[in-house]
């Protein structure tokens, strides 16, 4: 029967124990800072889903926010306020 090297099993249980570390860590949170409305958002899902509803409804092609220019974020966060 095979027997693994202690370093390989080492190595292998590492990764299980370190790979919900590794994945959590990829879902990044971040705040945006409205300053036209003088408040934070979430950028989260909920706001990914507002933000692409807004190029769909203004025919823009896709871009992520912080590209924008300061016009077209400020038009954004207009739209985003007549949502609530």
């Amino acid at each position: 029967m095979y027997r693994a090297p202690k370093w390989l099993v080492t190595l292998l249980m590492a990764g299980v124990l370190a790979g919900p570390v590794v994945i959590s860590g990829c879902a990044e949170h971040t705040r945006v800072y409205d300053p036209y409305y003088h408040d934070y958002h979430d950028w989260d899902h909920n706001e990914v889903g507002y933000y692409q509803r807004w190029e769909t409804e203004t025919r823009r092609e896709h871009r992520e926010f912080d590209k924008r220019s300061a016009e077209e974020q400020k038009e954004y966060w207009d739209w985003r306020h007549k949502q609530n």
